[in-house]
Parts: C-alpha cells; sequence; structure tokens
C-alpha cells in the first residue's frame, strides 16, 4: 500500500528511533482499527533503520487461547544466546519468566535496537508482563519499542487496557494514532479505476485495507462488505491454492510451513500461487494472513465439517512427535476444535500449568476452564483437581467471582468423595477468597469450617494455614488482639516444625497487626515481620504484608508512616509483578491523600482503581467511599452514588471492617447538616461494633455523636478521640496535627472557645471544606462569636488557583526550590504545618510534584 497520510507518523518514529538508539530508550505505540495500516507503518520505519540498529520483530497470535511469550519466540533467533537459554528453560519449566526477561534487558544494552511487537491485543498475560517489565526500565537501554495494537478492539475489561493503563505514567512511552484515509486520499488510491470515489470512501469509512481489497475485486460494481472484496481475490485460484487458504483460515492468522505441508503435502506448487493473489505472505519457515479480516472472510466459507477434518489433521501431525511445552496451548485449542474431549483433557490441564510457571494466569484459567467442559469424562477426585487448579489460576488473574465458584465446586466434590485433608484445604482457600470478594461473615464462617473440618484428622500443615487464616480474618474483623494471637501461636504450634517460612512470618504480623490496631503497640513486630519476609524473599507474603501495612497506618491516621507505607508496597509490588497488591495499595493510597486534605489528588487516585476491570469489590469499595467522602467535604452535591455503590459491593460486616465506610455515611449527613440521621447511623455502626475492639472505628462514630449534640456510649477510643470526647480539644487538635490530618483538627477546635472556632474555620476555609466551613459560621454565631466571615477571604477568590495569602507564599518559596524545613523556618510555622500547606498547594495547582509545582511558580 502507498503511503498516503502516514508520512508524518513515519517520520515522528524515525525521530523516536533516533533518539533512542543514542539513549534512552523509549516505547511508540502505534495504534489504530483493524486495516488501517499499522504494520505497513511499521515496515517503512524498519526500511529507514541504519545499519547499526539492530532490527527485531515478534507478533501476537489471535488463538483462542494464546501461547505464553509467543513473541519472544519470534525474537529468539535475533537475540544472543543467553535469552534464547533462558527462553528455553522458562518454557520447559526450568526456570522463571523473570530471567528471560532480565537477559533480555541486558541483550537490548548491548547495540543499538528496534524492537517490533505487533498485534498486543492478541498478547498472553505472560507478555504483557514482559512489556510492563521492559516499559520501567527502558530508559537506561538505547532501544525503540513499537508496540502495535487495535484500539477499536480495547473495552472496558480487555486485558490491555490495564497495561495501557501502566504505561500512561511513563514520560517516555508515545503515542501515534493512525486515524482513516481521507476522501482526497481515498481518490487518491482510486486513481486509474472505473469506481465511485464518494462511495468507496462511503462503504470504507477511509480504512486503507477495505479500500484496496475493495480496489482488487475484478468487479465492476463496489463489493458492499470485505468478504466479497476477498472472495474476488479467490475466484481465480487453483483447488490446491484455494486449499491453502482454507487450511490456514482454519489454523489461526499464522502457521509452520512444514504442518501445511504435512496436511497438505501437495502445496508445494500452489504456496506460491496462494501468494501471489494477495491475501497471504511467507515470512521465512511460516505462512499468514496479511490481514486478519481476510482469514475472517475466508473462513466464514470454510464448511464446519471441512474445519473439524482439518483441526483433527492437525492434532494428528501434531501428536505424531515429540510435543514442546510451547506448542500445549495449540494442541489444546486444535484438541477442543476437533471434538476430541480426551486430547482436551490430556493437554489443556498440561498448558494451564506450563502458562502458570510463565506468570500467565489469565490464560492458565482459560486453559482449565477449556479443560472443565469436558469434565464429566474423569472420576471425581481427577474433576476436583481441576476445580481447584481453575480456582487458583482465577484468584491469581484477580477474576474472583469465577474463582470462589470453582473452589465451592471443588470443597462439593472432596466432601463427596470423603477427603477431608483437601477438603479442609480447599475451605480454607475459599474463606481467603470470600473477604476481598466483600463477604467478610461468610470468610469467617468458612474458615472455622474448615479448622473444624481438619481438626478431625490431626495436626497438618493444612490446618496449620487453617489458624492462620483466622488469625488474619481476626484483625480484618477487629476481635480482641487475643483471639487473633491464639490463633497465630496455634498455627505455630501445628504448623511450625514444617519448615514454612511464610507460615512464620506471617504469624508473628498478624498476632502484632492484632495488638497494633486494638492496643497500640505491636508497630515494630510488624515492620520485623515484613523486612523479614523481604529478606526471605518470601515475595508473596511481603508483598502482602507491605500492602496490609498501608491499611492499617491509613486506618489510624498515621500520614508519616503511611507514606512511607504506600511507597514501600509500591515499589515492592511493581518490582515482584504483585499487580494484585498494587491495586490495593492505590487504593488505600487514595485514603492516605484523603486524610491529609488533598481532596482533588484522592479523588484522582480512584479512578484508575473504580475504572480498573480486575478491581475487586474491596478495592473498589475504599476507593468509592474515598470518593463520596472527597466530594462531601469539597461540597460536591454528587456524594451518594460512589458512597451507596460502595455500601453495595460489600456486605455490612465488611464495610465496617474496611474502616472508613460507617464513618464516611456518618459524616456525609452530618455535612448535609442532617444530625438526626447521622446520630442514627453512628449508633447503627457502634450496635456492629459491639462485640469487637477498634478504637480507630468505636473513637470515630463516638465523635460524631457527640459533635451532632448527642451522648455517645462508652466505647474503645484512640487516644486524639478520646482527648475530645473528654472536653480537651486542644490536645485532641495537637495530636491530630501531629499524625498529620488538618480536617479532624478542624473538627476538634469546633468545641472549643472562640479562638479555637475562627482556627475551625480558617482550617476549613484553606482546604476547601465549604460545607463544614458554614457549619463553623453556623456554630459561630449560635455562640455568638464575631465577626464571621461569610466565605473565603477576598485574596482567596481572586487568585486564579484558589491559593490562600498563607498558601501564596508557601507557593512562592517553592519557586525558589526550599524544603518544608526551609520554609518553615522562613514563614516562622512547623514543619508539619508547611507539609498541609504544601499538599493543598499542589492539590489546588493540580500538580503531583514540587518540582512541577516550582515550574508553575516561574
Amino acid at each position: 500500500m502507498d503511503l498516503l497520510e502516514r508520512e508524518n507518523v513515519v517520520q515522528d518514529l524515525a525521530g523516536d528511533l533516533q533518539a533512542a538508539a543514542g539513549g534512552p530508550g523509549r516505547i511508540a505505540l502505534v495504534r489504530g482499527e483493524a486495516g488501517i495500516g499499522k504494520t505497513t507503518v511499521v515496515q517503512h520505519l524498519i526500511q529507514m533503520a541504519g545499519p547499526h540498529i539492530r532490527v527485531l520483530v515478534g507478533a501476537c497470535d489471535p488463538l483462542t487461547t494464546p501461547r505464553p511469550l509467543g513473541p519472544l519466540m519470534d525474537l529468539a533467533p535475533g537475540l544472543g544466546e543467553a535469552v534464547g537459554t533462558a527462553l528455553k528453560g522458562a518454557l520447559a519449566g526450568a526456570s522463571r519468566p523473570g530471567e528471560v526477561f532480565e537477559c533480555l534487558l541486558a541483550d537490548l544494552s548491548g547495540c543499538p535496537s528496534l524492537l517490533v511487537i505487533e498485534d498486543v491485543h492478541w498478547a498472553d498475560e505472560a507478555t504483557t508482563d514482559f512489556l510492563r517489565y521492559l516499559a520501567r526500565r527502558l530508559p537506561a537501554v538505547p532501544a525503540l519499542v513499537v508496540v502495535t495494537y487495535r484500539d477499536d478492539e480495547l473495552g472496558r475489561t480487555h486485558p490491555l487496557t490495564a497495561l495501557l493503563g501502566t504505561l500512561a505514567g511513563y514520560s517516555w512511552v508515545y503515542r501515534h494514532t493512525l486515524a482513516p484515509l481521507s476522501r482526497r486520499a481515498v481518490a487518491q488510491l482510486a486513481t486509474g479505476h472505473a469506481v465511485d470515489t464518494e462511495e468507496l470512501y462511503r462503504v470504507s469509512a477511509g480504512n486503507p485495507f477495505l479500500v484496496t481489497e475493495i480496489l482488487a475485486t475484478p468487479a465492476e460494481s463496489i463489493p458492499a462488505t470485505v468478504r466479497e472484496a476477498v472472495a474476488g481475490r479467490l475466484v481465480g485460484l487453483s483447488q490446491v491454492a484455494r486449499s491453502v487458504t482454507d487450511v490456514l483460515a482454519v489454523l489461526g492468522h499464522r502457521a509452520s510451513l512444514p504442518l501445511m505441508t504435512h496436511i497438505l503435502p501437495e502445496m508445494d506448487g500452489a504456496l506460491e500461487e496462494a501468494v501471489a493473489c494477495g491475501i497471504l505472505r511467507t515470512d521465512g519457515q511460516t505462512i499468514e494472513f496479511r490481514h486478519e479480516l481476510a482469514r475472517l472472510a475466508v473462513l466464514e466459507a470454510v464448511p464446519a465439517s471441512y474445519r473439524l477434518r482439518v483441526h483433527q489433521q492437525v492434532l494428528t501431525a501434531m501428536r505424531s512427535g515429540p510435543v514442546a511445552a510451547d506448542d500445549l496451548a495449540l494442541l489444546a485449542d486444535h484438541a477442543e476444535a476437533a471434538g476430541d474431549a480426551t486430547a482436551v483433557l490430556e493437554y489443556a490441564p498440561r498448558a494451564a500449568a506450563h502458562a502458570v510457571a510463565l506468570g500467565a494466569h489469565r490464560e492458565a484459567a482459560a486453559q482449565f476452564t477449556r479443560a472443565l467442559r469436558s469434565v464429566d469424562h474423569l472420576p471425581p477426585d481427577q474433576q476436583a483437581t481441576l476445580w481447584e487448579g481453575h480456582a487458583l489460576a482465577c484468584f491469581l488473574a484477580r477474576e474472583l467471582e469465577e474463582g470462589i465458584a470453582s473452589r465451592r465446586m471443588a470443597v462439593k466434590l472432596r466432601h463427596a468423595l470423603g477427603d477431608g485433608q483437601r477438603e479442609g484445604e480447599d475451605l480454607r482457600w475459599l474463606s481467603y477468597m470470600l473477604w476481598p470478594d466483600g463477604h467478610s461473615t461468610e470468610a469467617v464462617e468458612t474458615g472455622l469450617e474448615a479448622v473444624r473440618t481438619l481438626e478431625k484428622l490431626g495436626p497438618s500443615a493444612e490446618l496449620a494455614g487453617a489458624h492462620l487464616n483466622l488469625s488474619m480474618l481476626a484483625v480484618y474483623d477487629h476481635e480482641d488482639a487475643a483471639v487473633s494471637a491464639a490463633h497465630a501461636q496455634r498455627a505455630m504450634d501445628v504448623g511450625g516444625h514444617f519448615g514454612d517460612a511464610g507460615l512464620a512470618v506471617q504469624a508473628q504480623f498478624h498476632a502484632a497487626a492484632a495488638r497494633m490496631l486494638c492496643e497500640g503497640s505491636g508497630w515494630e513486630e510488624c515492620e520485623q515481620a515484613v523486612s523479614s519476609a523481604m529478606a526471605q524473599s518470601l515475595q508473596l507474603d511481603a508483598g502482602f504484608l507491605a500492602m496490609l501495612m498501608c491499611w492499617y497506618t491509613v486506618m489510624q491516621h498515621d500520614d508519616a508512616r503511611a507514606t512511607a507505607a504506600v511507597q514501600r508496597s509500591l515499589a515492592y509490588s511493581l518490582e515482584h509483578e504483585l499487580l494484585t497488591f498494587v491495586h490495593c495499595t492505590k487504593a488505600l493510597n487514595s485514603w492516605r491523600l484523603l486524610n491529609r486534605g488533598a481532596w482533588d489528588q484522592a479523588s484522582d487516585a480512584t479512578q484508575e482503581v473504580l475504572t480498573h476491570p480486575l478491581s475487586p469489590p474491596i478495592d473498589r469499595a475504599i476507593a468509592g467511599t474515598v470518593l463520596g467522602l472527597a466530594r462531601a467535604r469539597a461540597g460536591d452535591p454528587q456524594v451518594w452514588p460512589p458512597l451507596e455503590q460502595a455500601a453495595r459491593l460489600v456486605d455490612e460486616n465488611c464495610l465496617i471492617d474496611i474502616g472508613l465506610g460507617w464513618e464516611a455515611r456518618v459524616e456525609a449527613f452530618w455535612l448535609a447538616e442532617d444530625d438526626e440521621r447521622a446520630q442514627t447511623e453512628a449508633h447503627h455502626g457502634l450496635a456492629a461494633l459491639a462485640d469487637r475492639t477498634h478504637p480507630w472505628l468505636s473513637g470515630a462514630l463516638a465523635c460524631w455523636i457527640h459533635r451532632c449534640g448527642g451522648t455517645p456510649p462508652p466505647v474503645p477510643a484512640a487516644e486524639p478521640y478520646a482527648l475530645e470526647l473528654a472536653g480537651n480539644w486542644a490536645d485532641a487538635a495537637a495530636r491530630w496535627e501531629e499524625l498529620g490530618s488538618p480536617y479532624e483538627a478542624a473538627l476538634a477546635h469546633l468545641a472549643g472557645d472562640a479562638p479555637a472556632l475562627r482556627q475551625a474555620l480558617t482550617g476549613f476555609e484553606d482546604l476547601g471544606a465549604r460545607p463544614a466551613a458554614a457549619r463553623a459560621r453556623a456554630l459561630m454565631r449560635a455562640r455568638g462569636v464575631r465577626p464571621i466571615r461569610s466565605g473565603p477571604r477576598a485574596a482567596t477568590l481572586a487568585n486564579p488557583y484558589g491559593l490562600t495569602n498563607r498558601e501564596m507564599d508557601v507557593f512562592k518559596l517553592l519557586g525558589e526550590g526550599l524544603s518544608d524545613a526551609d520554609i518553615a523556618d522562613r514563614l516562622y510555622i512547623t514543619p508539619k504545618t508547611t507539609g498541609h500547606h504544601v499538599g493543598a498547594v499542589l492539590a489546588k495547582l493540580g500538580v503531583h510534584s514540587r518540582h512541577e509545582a516550582a515550574r508553575k511558580a516561574h
């Protein structure tokens, strides 16, 4: 195809290549609908690459279940021996995928390279993990990575959407969108053809593939669909050449020539004819369709009986010799299409295990699903094993609902078989999965059933794990610290001699975490457990515990510790590709930003969690609650939709467990000046906490009852709440300031004298908390405190960013590059107060760093 209206994109890509070849590296995303010309652009770029640029090209295949790391297999011949060795080891299950990624990164560091991976919308999970790994480290290597994908096929739940969301945060990622051709370009392509160019433009919508295919049809009239255009190209082919296109259409977009020859021994002479018609092309030992749309058009005309026969032939051919691990997915695919249930049950579970070893959990779940469609052919114990494998793969792929359903089926089968050991382990896993799905009550009940089932059989590693699960749930459920400690100790007593290092660090952590939340002690032990897990390379345990520390520190409003915990959790989880913990940490980080008064940033942070297709209910409940409360504090009327949605995502106990759910609803009623409803909600929340011990939750609800003019019942209360309830508002406010919660400090000042009320009003106004400021003014009027400003100062209203005078002072000093300590010295305020002002300035400016703020100041 002529390079029409693509010159600018090619030149931009050539500039990217030139810059990347000298370092630092870049990623170029080339996107557009099917047939828009992405491959043509890439081919022109390859032709422009100088002799000193190494060109590496790989592609993803449109298989029902993609081959793990398929594009890397394409790249392997052009890479160093170390990469090939690592890749073979990973495919054989002898090494982890991370070793392949590390070797490839080292190989790219050796010389300037152009690495192309086409059709990433078909990528397997392991390949997207590789791209995520490479993207984060790319600035260190002299390479341009060109990634092509169809953006018209990316829905909200498409796996590629999550990868693109990750890449959005990198400044070295460049995007090139290929738009449809204009009427002028379509007319230019149609020069010399007896066609109505306006009709051609209308029918094709400017898609280059459709235009060229329609123009290639030897008919006088313009075909209405691409199906007819492709059929026109196939009309003159011999029967053998047509068989080549038909067989390849059944096999998929691409196939090896040896396999094609095995199915069509007579195709040698016809291959050239099939390629010459413009539908196919060869590349070394592979043959492929030039466009997937062409393959689909051919496939549609192939009779079902012929498709079945081809799949049976392929299955026979591939099974006739040694089966490589990389071929298991293909064998499973063809086995199912051939209607061979026995072969499906032979290859799909093996393909799933291979995918798990490569970290492609989504593909593993798909292979287990394929096997489960034929599960009735197996005895019950083997059926249970498949359901268990599917449940675990779904959990690791963050497909909770499917995983829970499969684990329930496994429990049912194990119970019927009388296999108590495996039944108890399945119950423990089911309990573990139910809590993030928002079913905290059922999670506890199921966890207790797991212990009861396993205790009948004597000590075992499974029983130790079941007690550890109950210890963890006791912390979540805010039970007395002794309950969690007892289960943790029981886990160690039963399972300590099995040498499970993960069990030991988790038992230490959960026992200490219960004390930290209920009694205020245990921080050091929790930190020691996290450090120990990291030091021992217990990646899943370390990532999980690091994420939990974010939750617990945010729940306690400890901004300094929460900030450090979030940074550590994100860094560790990203480094080790623990994406489940990444998303939960981001939800908790939005809560941290809410606590420190950065409501715009908090609201922005919730969106990545709420829009991510694989965020579990518990993460979305936290983010939705933060979003609703941030809106309430800022005076946004759209408060209740996210709060109600959060409440529907999880059960009532879980809403209490996450630590913000009930308090947010109470505060929203208070801000709406509905004190009666606020008190009712607060008493409801305290009733749900009656048998638990969590001073940070019960203390908050008691304080809201007190602020609404009611008399709260005596309940455990954390220090700042206890101080306010005791009438010591000044110390309560000071403690909130120390913790880094300026909004809560202003709330505490509402209980004070006239100067305290004025300080509360100033605090609310500085934060942009209009509803709370209105309540403060009403309270001042009721107490006869004067003067009362009617709203933000005139200087604040006149400022284009809504900065107060004090915030303007801070803003100017940020422009001088001063630290918080230097700003505090210059303005005669505390570093803690300075931090609050800096956070408010960043939020109002809509920037994310001091450096960006300084640039705006200049």
